[in-house]
C-alpha cells in the first residue's frame, strides 16, 4: 500500500528528486552533488535501479555547501562545517525539547 502523496510531498526527508532535478534546482551539476555524497555531506536514498533520489532536507543542505564553495571555500571545509552546524543544530534541539519536558515534570 502507497503512501498519500500529500504526506510524501509534506516530508522533508522524503526522496522526491532525482539527481538531475536537484541540479537544476540548485543550479549546479550532477557531479557536484555526486561530490558532496562522497564528501558524506549527503546520502541520497536509491531508488531500485541505484539511482540517486534526493529529498528537500538534502538540497538545501546542497545549497548551502554550494553557497559557501562559491565564496571560496573548500568543498570538504564546507561540508564538515555544515555537518557540524547540523549536528549542532539538532544537539540544540534535543536540549530544548528535554527542558520543556522537565520543567513540566
Amino acid at each position: 500500500m502507497g503512501q498519500n502523496p500529500d504526506d510524501m510531498f509534506g516530508d522533508e526527508d522524503f526522496p522526491a528528486y532525482t539527481i538531475g532535478q536537484a541540479a537544476e534546482m540548485l543550479g549546479t551539476t550532477q557531479d557536484f552533488l555526486r561530490r558532496l555524497d562522497e564528501a558524506k555531506l549527503i546520502n541520497p536514498h536509491r531508488s531500485g535501479g541505484g539511482h540517486r533520489r534526493y529529498s528537500r532536507y538534502q538540497l538545501r543542505l546542497a545549497a548551502r555547501a554550494r553557497e559557501m564553495v562559491d565564496q571560496g571555500t573548500a568543498l570538504e571545509a564546507a561540508c564538515r562545517i555544515i555537518i557540524l552546524e547540523d549536528q549542532l543544530e539538532e544537539a540544540l534541539r534535543q536540549n530544548q525539547q528535554q527542558g520543556t519536558r522537565h520543567a513540566d515534570g
